[in-house]
């Protein structure tokens, strides 16, 4: 990792997987469901000026996994511990994806001196269900067919779902579709929104709807990128993000 030392700290049972490096304004990356320090460090290390703080989540990269279901709140509790530990003061919050989530609520409930979010989805829009999963369902319904439950999940469930550990899959019901809409109504300092047109995990009608929300928000949208746009067009939005901080 470019030399930066590897630490770990303990919070509410969970031993934390961190680094920090550089001196200057505090900024917190969060990284997104399955991922890890490695996939936020290319924007810490582009960063000028900042004291950059970057966690392995409980059960991703190497932290290890929580003993119970945690929800997305409990995510929160355990990072402003590990704000609180380690003496980060009033941060620059970024996160994508699943840490753009905690992102929201702990921007929520705390100094925040701004907020970034990469792909980040407030509220799951309805969507007419795929054929297979209208199926399943139906079939699950027949005389003996009651147990296929289990079977059907991991046919029709996302590849993080099939991918993901028993605990972890678990998590991953508790969080996906949490509506965090009264968070992001509460949140006060300016927040960027950076969102990929072709992102299909977390789509742009679900940024603009997140934008609306917010009090001092506002949405760019990087065109020919996925939802990993922060790091397909990163020499563009670390200009972006050298003007927003």
């Amino acid at each position: 990792m470019n030399m930066v030392k590897l630490m770990k700290i303990n919070i509410r049972g969970n031993d934390i997987n961190y680094i920090q490096y550089g001196k200057g304004q505090d900024v917190l990356l969060l990284h997104g469901w399955g991922q890890n320090i490695e996939m936020m460090k290319p924007i810490g290390d582009r960063l000028k000026n900042k004291r950059i703080t970057i966690l392995d989540l409980p059960g991703f990269g190497l932290s290890r996994e929580p003993k119970e279901a945690l929800t997305i709140y409990d995510y929160c509790d355990i990072v402003e511990e590990f704000v609180k530990e380690l003496k980060i003061k009033k941060p620059v919050v970024i996160g994508h994806s699943f840490g753009g989530r905690i992102a929201i609520i702990y921007a929520s409930r705390n100094k925040v001196d701004r907020l970034v979010l990469f792909g980040s989805p407030c509220v799951r829009l309805q969507t007419k269900q795929p054929l297979k999963v209208r199926i399943l369902k139906r079939i699950k319904r027949l005389p003996g067919m009651d147990k296929i439950g289990e079977w059907a999940k991991n046919f029709i469930g996302s590849r993080d779902y099939k991918t993901a550990s028993p605990i972890m899959r678990e998590i991953l019901v508790n969080t996906v579709n949490e509506d965090l809409s009264s968070c992001a109504k509460k949140i006060k300092c300016p927040t960027l929104l950076i969102w990929g047109d072709h992102d299909t995990e977390a789509t742009l009608e679900e940024a603009k709807l997140l934008e609306q929300l917010l009090d001092d928000g506002a949405l760019i949208v990087l065109e020919n990128a996925t939802h990993y746009a922060y790091l397909e067009q990163i020499n563009r939005v670390i200009q972006i993000l050298d003007h927003f901080i």
